[in-house]
């Protein structure tokens, strides 16, 4: 049966506000199609879609011949969580580190930095900065890719960033609307209740969104949480009191509401991903995004979904329409300034690069090295034996490289997992100490306050060892009587560098 005029029409205007993912290093027949025949544009990932620097160019390009104006979007925050250099690591600290500094021109400049590279590798809509006050110290999904715990501190950083990176021509994204800082439940997997007044939501949790949006910030990521007092049963990502109600209305946000992955069981547990489509839509937001697993026919599905509330009288096709306009002068921003924006990009030292730190222009380990807290006076090691003590990797940060590793030779490091049983977890220990027997022992832990196990072999080894050193590569919060204690504030490739340097691993 050939398509109605309508449905086709109805079609290209869901269409203009998705930005699926797709698998593979090449994109597909499919997706080509789509976004020549009107689709938004496309979410980016690690794994699945990034190898290399030029690669990804290629990718890009590929995307661009299909869709000159295509909204190409990457969840690259720096620090912890990286997709383009996912391989080796960020060569830029994360937002913890920098709120460790707290010098908001470093903070803008390293932002500007991360956003020549994305608009030399093609890309135009960066899923960062997350402006979370971290309130919650075992904050599961937050943790150091905040900048910190202050409300003003984070304010003033939120506003850096948003400038850094939209002066390299790359729309930036402030998450979580209204902040996922005071949670202790990830939103990948459960739904998360944020147990506050709307009084203090209101100075606490959304003064970074409000100096996010008066820096000019192009797009807003509702979080996946319910906030009783403001949303009632629904999570932020499918309230209109939430949406249009508080960040439109009393905010004054007149740019593009992102939402968040639709697949994130917070949501899609309870609706359905086409019904999470829906609700969101009819909620405020204007440009829907799938997780990395999803593919062409979950596209098609909520596609189809959008269109199916439209035509039953569900949804106004005003609504709809509105949201494509908005997506649609985002477009245009991103296009305005995508070439300026990669000539600049290729003419600085070493920009673009992905999965490598960058060359000739260090702005990004000297921020590292600024943010190392130092307590004890570090000396001279003999023969160092390394042990990192792993936690379980997270949804948001995923499996990208971190620690010591690269400066150590491989028969002086060793990983202990936090999810070794007891008797596993002992037998560990007593190798460590037998191979250290005689050399310097250095311990590294990354978030040791949030994982009991974590701490008990730290605690064990200093023990055993109280000449150990140990190195905190996540948030700095338990302390352990070591003699000399670094803490990173996150496990950019960078940050891991600025401790082997002070170690005497690495020459500055």
């Amino acid at each position: 049966m050939k398509t109605r005029p309508a449905d086709a029409a109805l079609d290209r205007l869901a269409d203009a506000v998705l930005i699926p993912p797709f698998p593979g290093r090449d994109a597909p027949a499919w997706v080509l199609a789509a976004l020549a025949g009107g689709l938004g544009g496309v979410t980016l990932y690690g794994g699945p879609n990034i190898d290399s620097a030029g690669q990804l160019a290629r990718l890009t390009a590929a995307l661009r011949q299909a869709d000159p104006d295509a909204i190409i979007a990457i969840d690259e925050e720096g620090g912890d969580v990286t997709r383009i250099a996912h391989r080796h690591g960020s060569p830029y600290p994360g937002n913890a580190a920098l709120g460790a500094v707290d010098d908001v021109a470093l903070t803008e400049a390293v932002y500007a930095a991360l956003g020549a590279d994305l608009a030399a590798l093609g890309v135009s809509l960066d899923l960062a900065p997350a402006v979370d006050v971290n309130t919650a110290a075992d904050n599961p999904v937050i943790g150091t890719r905040a900048f910190g715990s202050d409300t003003a501190l984070v304010a003033r950083h939120a506003a850096a960033a948003v400038t850094g990176l939209q002066s390299a021509g790359i729309a930036a994204c402030a998450k979580h609307f209204p902040g996922h800082g005071s949670t202790r439940l990830d939103s990948h997997h459960v739904i998360a209740t944020v147990d506050a007044s709307l009084e203090l939501l209101t100075y606490r949790d959304l003064p970074p969104f409000a100096a996010a949006i008066a820096a000019g910030v192009a797009a807003v990521m509702p979080s996946h949480l319910l906030v009783p007092e403001l949303t009632g049963d629904l999570p932020a990502s499918l309230s209109p009191a939430a949406q249009t109600g508080l960040l439109r209305g009393e905010l004054g946000f007149t740019g593009v509401i992102v939402s968040d992955a639709l697949e994130m069981r917070a949501v899609s547990e309870v609706y359905g991903i086409p019904e999470t489509a829906v609700l969101a839509v009819l909620a405020g937001t204007d440009l829907l995004c799938l997780g990395r697993d999803q593919d062409q026919r979950m596209y098609l599905d909520v596609r189809d979904a959008l269109v199916e509330a439209v035509r039953s009288g569900r949804m106004p096709g005003q609504r709809l329409e509105e949201a494509g306009a908005r997506v649609a002068e985002l477009r245009a921003w991103t296009a305005a300034q995508a070439a300026p924006a990669a000539r600049a990009a290729r003419a600085a030292p070493g920009a673009g690069t992905a999965n490598g730190a960058r060359q000739g222009d260090e702005i990004g380990l000297a921020a590292a090295r600024r943010a190392v807290q130092v307590d004890g006076e570090p000396g001279p090691l003999h023969r160092p034996y390394v042990v990192e003590v792993v936690p379980p990797a997270g949804m948001a940060v995923g499996a990208v490289p971190w620690g010591l590793g690269p400066w150590v030779p491989a028969d002086s490091l060793r990983r202990i997992s936090t999810g070794l049983p007891a008797g596993e977890q002992a037998g560990s220990i007593a190798g460590v100490l037998t191979a250290a027997a005689g050399r310097s022992l250095v311990i590294v832990t990354r978030d040791a306050h949030r994982y009991p196990a974590a701490a008990q072999v730290v605690t064990a080894l200093l023990e055993a060892r109280p000449d150990a050193v140990v190195v905190e590569m996540g948030l700095p919060v338990w302390r352990p009587p070591a003699r000399l204690y670094l803490a990173t504030h996150g496990a950019a490739q960078t940050s891991s560098r600025a401790a082997a340097e002070i170690l005497g691993l690495a020459r500055p």
